[in-house]
């Protein structure tokens, strides 16, 4: 079975980066839209609401750096170029290539903490901001401290210092994914998953390089991810332009405060909602994630009251 089944019509790309190639799918007419998926998905993760979303955007769909088909390097100093910050700077490097200077940012999980980095460190290149199911890094690891839980045991387990995890989880990858994958829908089970998807997650994640990515990606998400959103708060920065977020109703975010409140941090230009579903909610609820997503795309939802 071949991903390009998921993804008919839509163009393959090698793009030529700073730090090695980043495997792309392209297609649609309109807006450029930018797609990040999270971990341990790759870019096949948007393969139910890119059709859709191709009739009204331009879509951009890469696989970040250590995932899917793109390079995957062993982890610098500050965990480089694993560290959000440094991932922004490779996913803006990829739209250039593409002809693509201001454009949407659409991210869930670790690819929204890309999409919210470049929204801070990259006024005017993002003309909106979708983020799906997280809250930010700093709110994280304040509540994971306060209230630590079987679903956010992965940020603690995952930064330990190498090779300890990267060990653990090479004795079976595939248990270790199928697992997470599971463990974050809101019924507990791989049914959501189109069985060619998650062939792909499973054979991204069974090789030893990509580990490690993932690893040095929560390892960033310890300490510099951490520290970049520390000075950001102590700062006052936010994010200048339209920010709209999306939560699983039985998401990791819906466990405790608001996730709008919790992204008032850095955001003022906020708006957002719940929809029904797990953490994955492109692929649990097409359908919802759709609903929620594109009136604010398109710049037709209503502002926030107040």
């Amino acid at each position: 079975m071949s991903t390009a089944d998921l993804f008919p019509g839509f163009a393959s790309h090698w793009v030529d980066t700073s730090i090695g190639r980043i495997f792309v799918r392209s297609g649609g007419a309109g807006p450029p839209l930018l797609l990040i998926h999270g971990f341990p998905q790759t870019h096949v993760e948007w393969h139910r609401i890119a059709p859709e979303l191709a009739s009204h955007f331009t879509l951009v769909i890469p696989d970040l750096p250590g995932y899917g088909w793109s390079v995957a390097p062993k982890g610098g100093a500050g965990h480089f170029p694993y560290a959000k910050r440094d991932m922004a700077k490779v996913m803006i490097e990829v739209m250039e290539s593409l002809g693509h200077i201001r454009f949407i940012a659409c991210g869930h999980d670790r690819g929204a903490r890309v999409a919210y980095r470049m929204g801070l460190d990259h006024p005017g290149r993002a003309e909106r901001v979708v983020l799906i199911d997280i809250v930010p890094t700093l709110v994280m690891w304040e509540r994971i401290r306060k209230n630590p839980s079987a679903k956010t045991e992965h940020w603690v387990s995952l930064s330990r210092p190498a090779p300890e995890p990267e060990t653990e989880i090479g004795r079976d990858p595939v248990a270790y994914l199928d697992a997470k994958l599971a463990l974050w829908t809101k019924d507990g089970t791989l049914a959501a998953y189109d069985p060619r998807a998650l062939r792909h997650y499973r054979d991204s994640f069974s090789d030893p390089s990509r580990i490690h990515a993932a690893c040095e990606d929560y390892r960033a998400g310890a300490t510099v991810d951490l520290a970049a959103d520390e000075a950001d708060k102590a700062a006052g920065r936010t994010i200048d332009v339209p920010v709209h977020v999306i939560w699983g109703d039985s998401g990791i975010p819906s466990q405790g405060a608001s996730p709008l409140d919790a992204w008032r941090l850095f955001a003022s230009k906020l708006t957002g909602e719940a929809v029904d579903s797990g953490h994955f909610v492109p692929e649990e609820n097409a359908a919802g994630c759709l609903v929620a997503l594109l009136p604010f795309l398109k710049g037709t939802a209503l502002p926030p009251a107040g």
